[in-house]
């Protein structure tokens, strides 16, 4: 579920992103976030294929996975509060 929730949540984002450069906003926070969680989606897609060789299912769609693809979604989430914070921040204080 981890990886279902990781896709989702870089597929929005990724959106996100071209509209912001499709309208002209340079977007590197949301550029890293975007990327993060691409790499996590990559990560549990290659984890899922060596389950897929040793026998067990693609996707875990357990308890457990799910809570786990939460808390990565909302840590996820909270690095790109954070670097759109620092991106603002330091937008302020070339503009001063």
């Amino acid at each position: 579920m981890c990886l279902i929730m990781t896709i989702l949540t870089a597929v929005i984002l990724s959106v996100f992103y071209f509209r912001a450069e499709k309208q002209g906003k340079q977007a590197k926070s949301l550029l890293n976030s975007t990327l993060m969680f691409w790499g996590a989606a990559l990560m549990w897609s290659v984890d899922g294929i060596a389950s897929l060789l040793e026998g067990e299912p693609f996707f875990d769609i357990s308890r457990e996975d799910t809570v786990l693809g939460a808390i990565i979604v909302v840590c996820g989430l909270a690095v790109f509060a954070f670097l759109t914070a620092m991106e603002k921040r330091g937008a302020k204080l070339k503009a001063n």
